[in-house]
C-alpha cells in the first residue's frame, strides 16, 4: 500500500471567505500575456538552447503576439547574459515588446541585473524570493519579519538602480511559492514592496503570484488571487499577474479560475514546458478564449508552422493530443462521432454559416490551419459510414445514397482492418471503386439499342461465361428495359430499390454518376456505380455491377 499518511495540506485560505469569482463563468478579455519560454522553459530542457534557437524564439514569440518577454536570467550565467546583450546590442527587440529580467532579491545579483540591461530602451526588472512556511523553516531559517526585510531591501535597491541607470524600467514582484504561504503574510510583504515602489498610473508595478508548487484544487488558487486582489494597497496602479505550474495537472484551470478571481495577466509558456510537470500552457489558455468568442490578442493562425519551429528550437515535441495544437485534435475515428460532424458540417453550411456550433469540434480546424479532409474525418476500423461518406463526397465529388453510404462503411472498416492501418482518402477511394464500380463478370454488356415502341424497347447484347446472347424486352425506360431483359434471358430475381445520378464535374464536358441499389429474395442489397458522360450508359454500368455484385 502506498503511504498517504505522510502528505498533509500545505495550502492556507484566505481569512475569510473569498468566493465571487464563482459567480462568473466565462473569461471576458485577454489577458496581459508574458513568454516565461526562454527562461522557465529553457532552464527546463535536457539540452538548453543555443543563442541562435533562442534568437528564433524570441522572434517567433514575438510574431504571435507576445508584448512582454522574460529572456533569462543574466546575473546567473554568462549564456543568459550573452543573450540579453545580443537582444540589446543587435536592436532585436521590436518597439512593442517589453522584455523582462529575473533577479533574486540579493543586493550582488540585483546590481548584476541593471548592468546587463545597460541600452535596453525599456525593461521589467523581476525581483522574488520565498516566503512559503517550508522555505522559511526549511530552507532560509528566518522569522516571517527577516524575510519580509529581504523583499523590502530588494524593492529599494531596485529603486534606487533604476533612478541611477538610462532606461525605462518597471518592476515586478513574486513572492515565490506563494501558494505555500499564509495569504496574509503575503498580502503584508506585497503591500511593503508596493509601498517602496509607490506605483503610479503612469508606472505601475506588476504583483506576481506563482503558483510555484501546486498544492491546492483550483478553487482554492482563485480564492487566494481575490483575497490579493481586494486587499492589495494602489490596486488601481498594480498589474496583478499568475504563474501557474502544473504539479496537479490543473494549471489551466488555475490561470482560468485566477482571471475570474481578479487577476490581470499571466506568465506562461507555449504548449505548457517548464520545470517538472511544466508551466502553464498559453496556447490552451489563448484558445479556450477564442473558443468562446473572446479575442484572445495572439495568433495561433498557423498552429502546424508554429509547432514546427517550436519543436525544432526546444527538442520538445508537441504532444498529438495537446489541445488544439496537436496532430489529431480534431481526427475522428470513431464512425459515430464522424457522422455526427458531416452532418453538423452540412448543418452549418444549410442553415447558420455565420456561427460554429459543430458537434465534437470546439473550434473551426481551419481557424489554425488544419484541413477538415487530411486532419479532422479519419478512417480506420473503428469508422463509419458517415466518415467514409464524407471523405467521398468532398475529396471526390461522390454523394453515395444512404445505404450505399452504409455498405462503403464496412468495406473501408473490413479493408482497414485486415491491413491494421489508418486509409488515406486516395486509399478510400480506390475500395470504392474496386467494391462498386465497373465490375463485369460475370455477367457483361457489350452492346445496347434502344426503339420506342409500346413504350421503350431494349436490344442487349450479353456475355456469361463466355457466351454471348441478345436479349430483347421492354419497359418503362431505359435501364428499366435493360434490367427486364437481364432478368428475363438469366432469369435474375431482384428488385431495384435505388437509383440516383450526378454530375461529377461542372463544366461541358462533365461526367455523370449513377448508383443502383438492388433488392435480393432474401431481403439485402447489392450496390453498383457507374461513371461515364452519357447518364444512359453511367446507369447501365452502375446496373450491371449492382447485379454482379449481388451473385458475388
Amino acid at each position: 500500500m502506498m503511504n498517504y499518511k505522510k502528505y498533509q495540506r500545505q495550502y492556507f485560505l484566505p481569512p475569510y471567505p473569498c468566493m465571487k469569482w464563482a459567480e462568473k463563468d466565462y473569461v471576458d478579455k485577454a489577458p496581459v500575456w508574458c513568454s516565461v519560454d526562454l527562461r522557465d522553459g529553457n532552464q527546463a530542457l535536457v539540452v538548453p538552447m543555443t543563442l541562435e534557437q533562442k534568437i528564433g524564439f524570441f522572434k517567433l514569440l514575438c510574431k504571435v503576439g507576445f508584448k512582454e518577454i522574460e529572456v533569462g536570467f543574466p546575473a546567473a550565467s554568462e549564456t543568459e547574459y550573452e543573450f540579453l546583450r545580443t537582444l540589446i546590442e543587435q536592436d532585436l527587440i521590436p518597439d512593442d515588446v517589453t522584455i523582462q529580467v529575473l533577479t533574486q532579491a540579493r543586493e550582488h545579483i540585483i546590481r548584476k541585473t541593471f548592468a546587463a540591461l545597460e541600452g535596453a530602451k525599456q525593461a521589467i526588472v523581476h525581483v522574488y524570493n520565498s516566503t512559503s512556511v517550508s522555505q522559511r523553516e526549511q530552507v532560509f531559517h528566518k522569522s516571517k519579519e527577516e524575510i519580509l526585510k529581504i523583499a523590502v531591501d530588494g524593492a529599494e535597491l531596485l529603486k534606487k538602480l533604476a533612478d541611477e541607470t538610462e532606461g525605462n524600467f518597471r518592476f515586478e514582484y513574486s513572492p515565490e511559492s506563494f501558494t505555500g504561504t499564509e495569504p496574509e503574510y503575503a498580502l503584508e510583504v506585497c503591500n511593503a514592496v508596493l509601498d517602496v515602489w509607490q506605483p503610479t498610473a503612469e508606472k505601475k508595478a506588476i504583483i506576481n503570484l506563482p503558483v510555484t508548487v501546486q498544492h491546492s484544487m483550483p478553487h482554492v488558487y482563485a480564492s487566494q488571487i481575490e483575497y490579493m486582489c481586494e486587499n492589495l494597497k494602489y490596486r488601481e496602479n498594480v498589474i496583478v499577474s499568475l504563474h501557474p505550474h502544473n504539479d496537479r495537472g490543473c494549471g489551466v484551470a488555475d490561470t482560468e479560475m485566477g482571471l475570474l478571481a481578479g487577476a490581470d495577466r499571466v506568465e506562461g509558456t507555449l504548449f505548457g514546458n517548464g520545470e517538472r510537470t511544466g508551466n502553464v500552457d498559453v496556447v490552451t489558455l489563448a484558445m479556450n478564449m477564442y473558443s468562446q468568442g473572446v479575442d484572445p490578442k495572439m495568433d495561433f493562425s498557423n498552429m502546424p508552422e508554429i509547432c514546427e519551429a517550436y519543436e525544432k528550437f526546444t527538442g520538445m515535441k508537441v504532444n498529438e493530443r495537446s489541445p488544439y495544437a496537436g496532430a489529431l485534435v480534431f481526427a475522428a475515428f470513431s464512425g459515430s462521432h464522424q457522422d455526427a460532424i458531416a452532418k453538423g458540417m452540412n448543418y452549418r453550411v444549410e442553415n447558420d454559416p455565420e456561427h460554429w456550433t459543430v458537434p465534437y469540434l470546439p473550434i473551426d480546424p481551419t481557424d489554425v490551419s488544419r484541413n477538415y479532409d487530411a486532419d479532422v474525418i479519419r478512417i480506420n476500423s473503428q469508422s463509419g459510414k458517415g466518415g467514409v461518406g464524407y471523405i467521398l463526397e468532398h475529396n471526390f465529388g461522390l454523394n453515395l445514397p444512404p445505404k450505399m453510404r452504409e455498405a462503403m462503411g464496412y468495406a473501408a472498416k473490413d479493408a482497414s482492418d485486415h491491413q491494421n492501418k489508418e486509409l488515406m482518402p486516395e486509399e478510400i477511394f480506390e475500395i470504392f471503386k474496386k467494391e462498386f464500380e465497373g465490375i463485369t463478370a460475370p455477367y457483361n454488356i457489350t452492346e445496347v439499342h434502344f426503339k420506342q415502341v409500346d413504350g421503350i424497347t431494349a436490344e442487349v447484347h450479353t456475355e456469361y461465361q463466355g457466351e454471348k446472347q441478345v436479349l430483347y424486352a421492354t419497359g418503362n425506360g431505359r435501364l428499366n428495359a435493360v434490367s427486364n431483359a437481364l432478368k428475363k434471358g438469366y432469369g435474375l430475381e431482384y428488385s431495384l430499390v435505388t437509383y440516383q445520378e450526378h454530375a461529377l464535374e461542372q463544366s461541358s464536358s462533365s461526367r455523370a454518376i449513377a448508383y443502383v441499389g438492388l433488392q435480393k429474395p432474401d431481403g439485402t442489397l447489392a450496390w453498383g456505380a457507374g461513371v461515364d458522360p452519357d447518364i444512359i450508359r453511367a446507369s447501365i454500368d452502375a446496373l450491371l455491377t449492382a447485379i454482379n455484385n449481388s451473385v458475388a
